[in-house]
């Protein structure tokens, strides 16, 4: 059989790091142990019944096995300027100012092939979502990272980039409620984020992903919220995590209308919008009652309480996140990120994600989600207590 050499681009696209962690657990548990898997990012709860019923009927509809309008259907587009409106005081033209996306990845991907030619720079943090990098990849664009630490709030410190970078920055990536700090914005820091941007000429792309998830009654801040961000940017907003709807692959992007004309024009040649009835769906998630992301919070937040307060209690000196259903934990001394990750995974059987594979500054940190119930959170701390490290 003849064999057909990838392209130069797709050999730039860096290493998914985090399919070696899935074949690692998967070697442990086909040894027949039980492993606690705090390490994936995948919602456990399943999708409200009202969103699910939204769906069926729509599927019934036989207008809607036809195809959609190629950017989307208007009434999604309504949806989500009034739930823009409704939670953050954010008014948008739903003609201009929001694109429909394939979840929030494909938008997060796609932007630096609709803003960017070959050579141009990205300012991205460290540590951060990898799959910003492989956006940048995919535009053969250049990267000049952002550190995230701890005594700043895992917030970019913008006097320490250099004149150059900020000179030749043409976009720039934030994500707040932050996987994997688990850290939120604030909003003296999005207005000098708008300051910065205006004056550089930098589009801003800020993942809001975990927007609906803030613990302690602090509401997480939308970027558009602040004066004149939406001159200077757009943020990407997926209904994965507020609504558990991981696997129905349905974001937007709002803002910047230039920037959403961009991504309008790019998804007119990869798609033709989506199924009819998952965007039906969409919309009921977006106005329907909200009393299910309410009791979600409750249940991070407790799982959050519940799994930090136990890693307290035995020793180990952790912080509880602010926002979005990560915790990011120091590793203990004598550990890389990576070696403690392994070591958790063989002698306590539980699944962490090494701090390395969001980054360079990722390093001395594991990345635990708490996304399993407050028995195996209790349990995996058990696990990690009979280690003795602590």
């Amino acid at each position: 059989m003849a064999y057909f050499e990838k392209s130069d681009v797709l050999h730039t696209l860096p290493k998914q790091f985090f399919a070696s962690l899935v074949s690692k657990v998967g070697e442990i548990a086909a040894e027949g142990y039980d492993v606690i898997n705090l390490g994936q990012g995948n919602p456990d709860q399943p999708t409200p019944r009202h969103i699910v019923a939204k769906l069926r009927t729509a599927a019934e509809n036989p207008i809607n096995h036809k195809y959609s309008p190629f950017r989307g259907a208007g009434y999604l587009k309504e949806a989500v300027c009034e739930y823009y409106k409704r939670e953050f005081g954010v008014e948008l033209d739903p003609a201009k100012e929001v694109a429909i996306l394939f979840g929030g990845k494909a938008g997060l991907v796609e932007l630096p092939q609709c803003l960017l030619n070959p050579g141009d720079t990205v300012l991205v943090p460290d540590p951060g979502y990898p799959d910003y990098w492989s956006g940048v990849a995919l535009a053969r664009a250049k990267m000049e990272m952002m550190p995230l630490k701890e005594d700043k709030g895992y917030l970019p410190d913008y006097g320490q980039l250099g004149t150059e970078a900020l000179e030749k920055a043409k976009l720039m990536f934030l994500n707040y409620p932050n996987n994997p700090t688990g850290a939120m914005a604030t909003e003296e820091f999005f207005k000098e984020t708008v300051e910065l941007a205006k004056e550089h000429s930098i589009c801003v792309v800020h993942d809001f992903a975990y927007g609906g998830i803030g613990f302690e009654g602090d509401k997480p801040l939308s970027f558009l919220q602040v004066e004149g961000a939406k001159e200077t940017g757009i943020e990407i907003y997926t209904l994965s995590k507020t609504y558990n709807m991981a696997g129905w692959r349905v974001g937007f992007a709002v803002g910047n209308q230039s920037v959403i004309e961009a991504i309008e024009l790019l998804q007119d040649h990869l798609y033709v919008s989506l199924f009819p009835a998952v965007q039906e769906a969409a919309a009921e998630a977006l106005l329907g009652p909200q009393d299910c992301v309410e009791e979600l919070v409750r249940t991070y937040e407790s799982r959050r309480n519940v799994f930090i307060g136990g890693l307290q209690s035995i020793g180990w000196n952790v912080s509880a996140p602010a926002g979005s259903f990560f915790s990011w934990l120091k590793v203990p001394d004598g550990f890389t990120s990576q070696d403690f990750s392994d070591y958790l995974l063989s002698h306590a059987h539980v699944a962490v994600a090494p701090g390395i594979g969001f980054g360079e500054y990722g390093e001395g940190y594991v990345r635990a989600g708490l996304l399993t119930t407050e028995d195996r959170l209790l349990k995996a701390v058990s696990r990690i207590e009979a280690l003795k490290i602590f």
